[in-house]
């Protein structure tokens, strides 16, 4: 039975589906992750239009440790699954620091089609449902850092059983 993944945010619901033929390690953290509600009351902390939008950063629920968003993660790192999925618009990868295999919990949905990080991140996804909500994000006013001037905020992600197709 494949699953999705339902992002409901302060700006509306976005509906994902998971590559795990591609990506089987980085579909099943991110499924283990949102059933455990780790994500649940984060932000987009990293908005860049026409690039993408960034999550997952469990530092993102507290405002006092705004200085350190972007530094947070479950505790551990998963190996890198590059694979031929092409970064285009709607796709869901994993955010890492310079080393492949730093990923953990902070993903990215692009906004334009980043092709350049094609084979050098793990796309595992797609936006299936919510293309007005990834627009509302990308396109929200930013400050320094690109960080949204009005905090946009992951309500809840849940995984469900994907509809029969």
């Amino acid at each position: 039975m494949s699953e999705i993944a339902i992002i409901t945010t302060n700006l509306g619901e976005m509906t994902l589906e998971f590559w795990p033929d591609v990506a089987p390690g980085h579909v099943k953290n991110f499924i283990d992750l949102a059933k455990k509600g780790f994500y649940d009351g984060t932000c987009f902390h990293r908005v860049i239009k026409g690039f993408m939008i960034q999550g997952g950063d469990p530092l993102t629920k507290e405002a006092s440790k705004e200085s350190q968003w972007g530094t947070g993660g479950p505790g551990y790192q998963i190996k890198a699954e590059f694979n031929d999925k092409a970064h285009t618009r709607g796709v869901l990868s994993m955010a890492r620091s310079q080393s492949p295999d730093s990923a953990g919990s902070q993903f990215f949905i692009c906004h334009g089609d980043p092709r350049f990080l094609d084979k050098q991140y793990t796309a595992f996804g797609k936006l299936i449902k919510g293309d007005d909500v990834l627009e509302k994000i990308a396109t929200t006013p930013i400050r320094p850092g690109d960080r949204p001037v009005s905090k946009v905020t992951l309500t809840s992600v849940k995984i469900v059983p994907a509809p029969e197709k």
